[in-house]
């Protein structure tokens, strides 16, 4: 039986194709938030990261996670981007060549606070001492020797 083109793809994993419309449309949307175009109060000489856009399979739909700079304001940055999505979806036709230009949904970026709580952990004393224990050296537990 013959494959489909991208058939041995992971159920989950992301095509070439929706990496490279993801970033192109990372770029074009960093660079329109940064022409401080949106007359929003909330977005107000606030500097805002696009970290990442995930794009649809279909390219129909796209999700920007944001941050706005220094974490401040997250929740209402989020909204206000989502407020002026119709806008910034027009200002993306103009700036990338693409057939449709997908609706466009922002989120908040998660990932620098997951970033922190892993750095919180690693450098506990227990995991710190785990971590640099040399090598060949017998463990010992709170038990006792290994």
């Amino acid at each position: 039986m013959k494959q489909r083109h991208g058939a041995e793809r992971a159920p989950r994993g992301r095509s070439q194709r929706q990496l490279r419309v993801g970033e192109e449309l990372r770029h074009a949307l960093s660079a329109i938030l940064e022409r401080d175009l949106l007359d929003d109060p909330a977005l107000a000489g606030r500097s805002v990261t696009v970290s990442e856009v995930r794009v649809s399979p279909d390219l129909s739909n796209a999700t920007a996670f944001v941050t706005p700079l220094g974490g401040e304001a997250l929740a209402e940055t989020v909204s206000a981007l989502n407020r002026a999505s119709g806008f910034l979806r027009r200002q993306l036709a103009q700036a990338v060549e693409l057939r449709v230009v997908p609706r466009i949904s922002f989120q908040a970026d998660r990932s620098f606070d997951q970033a922190q709580s892993i750095d919180r952990l690693l450098r506990r004393p227990r995991v710190r001492q785990d971590l640099f224990e040399p090598e060949g050296e017998p463990q010992e537990d709170d038990d006792g020797p290994a």
